[in-house]
């Protein structure tokens, strides 16, 4: 055989050797500075601390929104992980798939049945939130995660898996909850954090995803 041949059939086998769907490197969704990469929607304090923590807060406490933020790029199939805190009653959620980008979770456009939720999915956070059935991990509306494994009061830290034919979260290791989802809704979007309401405060720190 030719060193040119030989040099083609290695090429070859070691392209073999590499998945078309390998995964791509971890990277950080959060700067540690500020927002750049991102957008708000409705009337959230957003402030990213001198740790890197990015702090969700609102003013005035009155306020009826939703509040979220967004990454500008879009996301199909990936790896997202990220610690969490968020007060005792807090509520907050990490959305996936949202082609709205939260529109319809603000006023003057607020409508419930068109939520973020309603439009990709929402996966919950919650401490002891008394109105919501969903607890942290759920895909909410979809299916309800295991309970047992969040630190209440503390960071937790939650790791969710989005591909085209299934979601599936974890809380501080542990499976919680999967659901295939709705096939007539989006495989691809942006990914949000929400500030619930306006008794709500939350936290997130180490943001980072790989792409499949």
């Amino acid at each position: 055989m030719s060193a040119t041949n030989r040099r083609t059939l290695l090429a070859g086998i070691a392209s073999l050797a590499v998945p078309a769907s390998a995964a791509s490197e971890w990277r950080p969704l959060l700067n540690g500075k500020d927002l750049d990469g991102w957008q708000k929607v409705g009337d959230g304090v957003w402030t990213v601390m001198s740790d890197g923590t990015l702090l969700g807060d609102r003013t005035p406490k009155t306020s009826r929104d939703q509040a979220w933020v967004y990454t500008v790029e879009e996301y199909g199939q990936f790896d997202l992980e990220l610690d969490f805190w968020t007060r005792l009653g807090g509520n907050s959620g990490v959305t996936l798939r949202d082609a709205t980008r939260g529109k319809f979770a603000v006023y003057p456009n607020h409508d419930r049945k068109k939520t973020p939720s309603h439009n990709g999915y929402e996966i919950q956070i919650s401490n002891s939130y008394a109105k919501d059935p969903y607890p942290t991990g759920s895909i909410y509306l979809f299916q309800k995660a295991k309970t047992g494994f969040q630190k209440p009061g503390d960071w937790n830290h939650l790791r969710l898996e989005s591909r085209n034919e299934i979601i599936r979260t974890f809380l501080n290791g542990e499976k919680v909850c999967e659901h295939p989802g709705d096939p007539a809704r989006p495989k691809t979007g942006p990914i949000g954090l929400q500030l619930h309401d306006p008794n709500s405060v939350v936290m997130f720190r180490n943001l980072r995803i790989r792409t499949m």
